[in-house]
């Protein structure tokens, strides 16, 4: 659940909110369903400390407990029985829906947990009435997708492991199971290391008030005159040399 007090955000500030689910399969389509949900909030690029996490029962289409299948169980380490006091999804589809509102999801795979969010909500609206009816995700959160970044960032899609040990985060995290809120946490180190460049070059010139962030800043003409350093009589005799020996293999050198 929601585990630190809401905070005062200003309609200024850039909220981002790093998810990721647990599921009891790869296809809601069928009958698989969301049995973890692990949020991480960010504003302004800076780990708030909170945090939404939910477990979920799952249930079947007749409203029955899911039983998950042994290699399921062994990803993400939630047992069936571990699930079977827990609230299902329509228990804590408001709170967690006022969790994200408004915000951006980064999440890897997008593709996969939004499929599942609107299928549970599809579900949750067939029963409810009226105003209780929710909406889908893209209708009141943005959605900023790792998996694709990392393909435009290094020309192939890469896994959240992968993604970790590259930008050496991936021991800050114990991942022992790919719990939801563990995975969110890591998601949240790895996005901040994947878009530094992007943050650099967005960085306001002066105080950042009214500056134009490509604006050509002049340098002072009274500023310290760089240091010239040029090579000593020996590196140039060991340069004269290794020309000598390029030019008897037949080569020509662009460095006289």
């Amino acid at each position: 659940m929601n585990n630190v007090p809401d905070q005062q955000i200003s309609d200024k500030d850039q909220r981002l909110i790093i998810l990721d689910t647990e599921t009891t399969g790869i296809n809601p389509r069928e009958g698989h369903r969301i049995v973890e949900i692990g949020c991480v909030e960010m504003v302004n690029r800076q780990l708030t400390g909170r945090t939404y996490h939910a477990y979920v029962k799952p249930l079947d289409h007749r409203g029955q407990v899911f039983e998950m299948d042994k290699e399921v169980i062994n990803i993400h380490g939630l047992t069936n029985e571990f699930l079977n006091d827990k609230p299902i999804f329509s228990q804590v589809i408001h709170e967690f829906i006022d969790f994200i509102r408004g915000a951006e999801l980064v999440i890897h795979n997008a593709k996969f947990d939004v499929g599942f969010m609107d299928h549970e909500f599809a579900l949750f609206n067939a029963r409810a009435r009226g105003q209780d009816k929710v909406p889908m995700t893209a209708e009141f959160c943005t959605i900023t997708d790792t998996l694709k970044l990392s393909k435009d960032e290094l020309g192939s899609p890469k896994t959240l492991d992968y993604l970790a040990r590259f930008y050496r985060v991936d021991k800050l995290i114990d991942r022992t199971y790919h719990g939801a809120l563990i995975d969110a946490q890591l998601l949240a180190f790895v996005y901040i290391e994947m878009t530094r460049k992007q943050s650099s070059l967005n960085l306001s010139v002066g105080d950042g008030s009214n500056a134009d962030a490509n604006a050509i800043r002049r340098l002072s003409a009274s500023r310290n005159k760089l240091k010239v350093i040029t090579a000593s009589t020996d590196e140039l005799e060991a340069h004269a040399d290794r020309i000598a020996v390029i030019a008897t293999k037949g080569g020509e050198p662009l460095w006289k």
